[in-house]
């Protein structure tokens, strides 16, 4: 039986993944962490797959989806499914790597808080960006990660390669999946995705921003169940 991961984004924990890992409970779910232990894109994959043998079906959220397209063309006979919520396969244009540098340089400085604050905004639909309960836990594990792990994540992304040339080489059952108001990963990144790897299936979640796992959990968790029985009859 093939191995679960949820991979957590950038600065998340197995908070993002809460309502997922009940529904997901029979295909017992193991979040990841290889985010939190290494310095690169590529050396995260290279420790998921030394932690976790066997086959693998990944589902990454934003940083955790790019490490599972690093994972899955690393190790193609392994990895069994791939789902992508938010993510790009993208290498961050001239602006972004500006605008994560200006933030990196305000986490060394001690402003983190206002940084996060800000970029709530960006995070969530805007019907749901003024709900406190979930902002505040969104904010809230963001700090439990902390300014070390933000910096070092950003730089993680910040050097990641460009992956779409070899999209095509993936031939497992992929979900892509993106909230249809998601401004830190546009649907675009998602399209370009499924379009580029054969068979891949698109889905658009509706009334969502970028963290959908918590602001559309029931619709993520039937796009995931689908995905599970699709990659069980593959």
């Amino acid at each position: 039986m093939a191995t679960l991961l949820l991979l957590p984004g950038l600065a998340c924990d197995a908070a993002l993944w809460s309502a997922q890992a009940a529904a997901l409970a029979a295909h017992r779910p193991i979040v990841g962490d290889v985010h939190t232990r290494a310095d690169t894109l590529p050396a995260m994959a290279e420790l998921l797959l030394a932690e976790h043998p066997g086959e693998l079906l990944l589902c990454g959220a934003s940083m955790g989806g790019m490490l599972a397209l690093h994972a899955a063309l690393r190790a193609p006979t392994r990895v069994r499914g791939l789902a992508l919520l938010g993510t790009s396969a993208r290498a961050d244009t001239p602006e972004l790597l500006r605008l994560r540098s200006d933030a990196v340089r305000q986490f060394e400085g001690g402003r983190m808080d206002e940084v996060l604050r800000a970029n709530i905004v960006f995070a969530f639909h805007p019907e749901r960006g003024a709900d406190p309960t979930l902002t505040g836990a969104y904010l809230a594990m963001i700090r439990r990660a902390g300014a070390a792990q933000l910096i070092r994540q950003n730089r993680a992304v910040m050097a990641r390669a460009d992956l779409r040339p070899r999209l095509h080489e993936i031939r497992c059952p992929t979900l892509v999946a993106c909230g249809d108001a998601d401004l830190l990963t546009p649907p675009e990144c998602s399209h370009e995705i499924a379009a580029a790897i054969p068979g891949a299936r698109f889905a658009s979640v509706a009334e969502c921003g970028h963290m959908a796992t918590l602001e559309q959990p029931a619709r993520v968790n039937a796009l995931l169940l689908d995905w599970l029985a699709f990659c069980a009859d593959a």
